[in-house]
């Protein structure tokens, strides 16, 4: 899969997002890349990364949830990954990669 600077750009500010609660991104890039793209057109168009997996349609700017949302720890913890399945607990050492089930 070919990324453009745009997706990579949008990857890096997720990668930054994770990395500051301590986690991961996805390994699956193209899943990654959908989520990382849609928080980005949101924050274009509305100011805000609104949570694309989480958001009423039409986007509810009053009340729906921006990303990383209030349940992210509870999710990774519980399921290991967040509802979007964007960020992913950081594998143990020696442990395969995140989602590599």
């Amino acid at each position: 899969m070919e990324l453009t600077d745009k997706d990579r750009a949008n990857l890096e500010q997720a990668r930054k997002v994770g990395e500051a609660h301590g986690y991961v991104l996805n390994p699956d890039t193209k899943r990654a890349r959908k989520i990382a793209n849609l928080l980005a057109e949101h924050e274009a168009r509305y100011g805000k990364r609104f949570c694309p997996c989480k958001q009423s349609h039409p986007l509810d700017p009053e009340n729906d949830e921006v990303c990383p949302c209030p349940d992210l720890d509870a999710e990774v913890a519980a399921n290991g990954h967040c509802h979007c399945w964007l960020f992913f607990r950081k594998p143990e050492a020696g442990a395969d990669k995140p989602g590599g089930d």
